[in-house]
């Protein structure tokens, strides 16, 4: 691997990561010495890299630092082509709409020979099992999300009782037979689980909830027993 090719590697490693990382984690993961990756630290910082930090503290790339634009790997591109049309066939079509854009987008800064490689895999998504009820409520309950706004939610249960609630929608989870939203249910004062494809009606009130929603997701993760998904 050339210096320029770990140096983008070590880059890319301090993205992943929100809070301080020792320099032992970073050295392990790009197989270097410590001595090393402090020399390639302190070359990026004198490149104008926005590393804050120190040997034996830790190591964060602020979020307000833009890398230029990366050359993508063949599996890099392999797996994005593969969520997009996942995404593109699981979801509402504006999440559809927003993957196929992705993906042109993409192709549009990619040299030729990468732009081959975009449009010639072979990774398919094949039918889902779920048909599509209750997708036409997913556009609203993602801007409820984003926004922090309570909602109403009229919903029919698995014993086909029907239910009016406010609650604060904080997630969706998307699996190959149902899709499942999440929120604080005011009524029974607890996270509740929701099949879109039993949702009735669902309307933003436009009031902001009065928790965060990832200390909200934060919270149900921990209940649940679900290990954060980066």
């Amino acid at each position: 691997m050339s210096r320029a090719e770990r140096l983008l590697d070590l880059m890319q490693c301090l993205r992943r990561y929100r809070h301080p990382v020792g320099g032992a984690t970073l050295a392990a993961e790009l197989g270097i010495s410590l001595r090393t990756l402090y020399r390639d630290i302190a070359s990026l910082q004198a490149q104008g890299a926005h590393i804050d930090g120190e040997p034996g503290v830790g190591y964060l790339l602020r979020p307000d630092f833009t890398l230029p634009p990366l050359m993508f790997s063949t599996t890099e591109l392999e797996a994005l082509t593969l969520g997009a049309r996942w995404v593109a066939k699981r979801t509402d079509p504006e999440l559809a709409r927003g993957a196929r854009d992705l993906l042109a987008k993409i192709a549009a800064v990619l040299p030729a020979e990468l732009r081959h490689e975009l449009d010639a895999t072979s990774l398919l998504i094949g039918p889902a099992d779920a048909d599509g009820a209750g997708l036409e409520h997913l556009p609203a309950w993602r801007r409820a999300m984003r926004e922090e706004q309570k909602a109403v939610l009229r919903y029919r249960d698995a014993q086909g009782d029907v239910s009016e609630r406010v609650v604060w929608p904080f997630a969706l989870g998307f699996f190959d037979r149902a899709r499942v939203a999440v929120a604080w249910c005011e009524l029974r004062q607890a996270s509740r689980h929701f099949r879109l494809d039993r949702i009735q009606s669902f309307k933003p009130t436009g009031e902001r909830y009065p928790r965060r929603r990832l200390a909200l997701l934060k919270d149900w993760a921990a209940h649940e027993g679900i290990v954060r998904q980066d």
